[in-house]
């Protein structure tokens, strides 16, 4: 890696300060054209010139008004697929939900939450195999999801602040809905039994809801006995990974309120 003096250095910021384009001081200088965008970046960010220097306002820092309902959802969304980055400490955190290609309006879902919930933010999809991040940057991440820390979800505790279970309370549909979008399914199961000695199959709907930790099923769980939702476990290689959801009258609540991925 080539490293350029001070003296370069403060030669390229007078070009640029003097309305010189990047690409021209680039090749006057010899200089890779992304050095000097760099440069210049953060020199306007000392100079106070740099547009995306300051964050938008933060519901929790600065008592801006959140959009309750969508960040209930975008809760439950980064409880089960979500993931907050921020590879130095010099970079601002992102927050990315990880959707498959299969379900575009799960997609256009979160995209509209975090919009939502985050308004002068600006969201991206990033097309991985198979699937896309949807993707945000703020330095208050770590306010609204308070969950975030070293190491994977179901490696350690999990637990909801006091202002978040009263968001929770007000929207539990909104929170279950986000769980099973991310982590969760609804599809038809199916079984024979012999009705006057002929053998006839029978199809009914089921929810499931599949997540390692413990404290996140906990919550859906917690969630689903509020709302009336009668629930069992389905061990998986002997572990109760697997929240079913079976009974009618619970699949029509949650049909009504959630339905399947589309």
């Amino acid at each position: 890696m080539t490293s350029h003096g001070t003296d370069v250095r403060q030669k390229a910021l007078t070009l640029l300060r003097n309305g010189a384009k990047n690409a021209d001081v680039a090749r006057a200088l010899g200089i890779p054209k992304g050095t000097i965008s760099y440069w210049k970046h953060v020199d306007r960010a000392k100079r106070g010139e740099c547009p995306g220097r300051h964050d938008p306002p933060c519901p929790r820092c600065h008592g801006r008004e959140l959009d309750e309902v969508a960040y209930s959802y975008l809760l439950g969304l980064y409880l089960g697929d979500g993931h907050i980055s921020q590879y130095s400490q010099h970079r601002v955190a992102n927050l990315m939900i990880t959707c498959t290609e299969s379900w575009p309006g799960l997609m256009d879902a979160c995209e509209e939450a975090m919009r939502a919930v985050f308004p002068g933010n600006a969201v991206c999809r990033v097309r991985k195999n198979g699937c896309r991040n949807v993707k945000l940057y703020s330095k208050h991440l770590h306010c609204l999801f308070p969950q975030h820390g070293p190491g994977k979800k179901h490696e350690r505790r999990i637990a909801l602040e006091p202002w978040q279970q009263a968001i929770v309370d007000a929207h539990p549909w909104e929170f279950i809905r986000g769980l099973i979008h991310s982590d969760g399914c609804r599809i038809t199961n199916w079984t024979t039994r012999t009705v006057r000695g002929e053998r006839k199959r029978y199809e009914y709907p089921r929810y499931f809801f599949t997540n390692k930790s413990g404290d996140i099923r906990g919550l859906y769980t917690g969630t689903l006995d509020m709302l009336g939702v009668e629930w069992t476990y389905c061990a998986r290689n002997g572990t109760p990974w697997n929240v079913s959801v079976a009974r009618k009258a619970s699949v029509a609540l949650m049909d009504a309120h959630v339905g399947p991925k589309y």
